[in-house]
């Protein structure tokens, strides 16, 4: 199993962060998958995506396909 901790990992946390109290995740950056975790807790365990998946989750919530009725 790939863990997060054992990739060389550029995390990148969204500009966003500051304006909603800094609940937000950081992004892994330049691996062949994509690695989230929570910015509050940088030692913290990740969670691992496919780019694939990563890349139709960012467009369904660009899309507002999130947005509750």
């Amino acid at each position: 199993m790939t863990s997060a901790s054992t990739l060389p990992v550029r995390w990148r946390k969204s500009s966003y962060s500051s304006t909603n109290g800094g609940e937000c995740v950081e992004v892994g950056a330049g691996l062949p998958v994509v690695p989230v975790r929570d910015s509050k807790d940088p030692h913290g365990p990740a969670l691992i995506f496919e780019s694939s998946a990563w890349s139709s989750f960012v467009a369904a919530v660009q899309c507002d396909e999130f947005r509750a009725m």
